[in-house]
């Protein structure tokens, strides 16, 4: 049991430390959204908010999303970092059952990791997509979520009712973090 400890505490050092979300118990079951379509969902998404990772350090942050297959979408997210550089990464979101098409599998070619869950938990496919992630570590949870639209902006009446989807789910809205979208700022983003 000690070692369980120890390592629970150094995992805890570690997500802490890069700003990653960490929280004891398991991961919840939120219920996903019914009917999900992939072939809707395809397209450009903005990134709105998110809770903090360590692997998205820059703003201006979108998820482009094309078909592949039957159950494979193909995944591109892209960032704009502080010395004024642009941030890709490419990868795959592949249906886990098809009998729960919104709970999505996604890998990306550069990092050799498992899947990570990527689950919508709500989507119009015209204007706004809630997606939630968690993954078990022992007796701590990790959790990723990203509030995303189709354009920069979100109303805030659009914004309260996915966070209280959150909420609802066990995830706490307020630890998210608003991406910068401005059109002037994120300019390099459409060259």
């Amino acid at each position: 049991m000690k070692a369980m400890q120890v390592i629970s505490l150094t995992l805890l050092c570690v997500v802490a430390a890069s700003a990653q979300i960490l929280k004891f118990g398991k991961c919840p079951k939120p219920p996903v959204q019914a009917n999900f379509d992939s072939n809707r969902y395809v397209g450009k998404w903005y990134e709105i908010m998110k809770l903090p990772t360590q692997f998205q350090k820059g703003e201006c942050g979108t998820a482009t999303y094309s078909p592949k297959s039957p159950g494979v979408v193909g995944v591109l997210n892209r960032e704009l970092l502080d010395d004024g550089s642009i941030n890709s990464i490419v990868g795959q979101a592949k249906v886990k059952h098809p009998s729960e098409p919104a709970k999505l599998e996604v890998s990306f070619t550069d990092i050799p990791s498992p899947p990570g869950p990527y689950w919508v938990l709500s989507s119009d496919y015209e204007t706004h997509s809630l997606v939630y992630g968690c993954t078990d570590f022992g007796i701590f949870r990790m959790e990723l979520a990203w509030i995303l639209s189709r354009e920069p902006t979100m109303s805030q009446e659009t914004l309260q009712r996915l966070h209280n989807i959150l909420s609802a789910a066990g995830v706490n809205p307020e630890k998210m973090v608003p991406t910068n979208q401005d059109e002037t700022y994120c300019a390099p983003m459409n060259e």
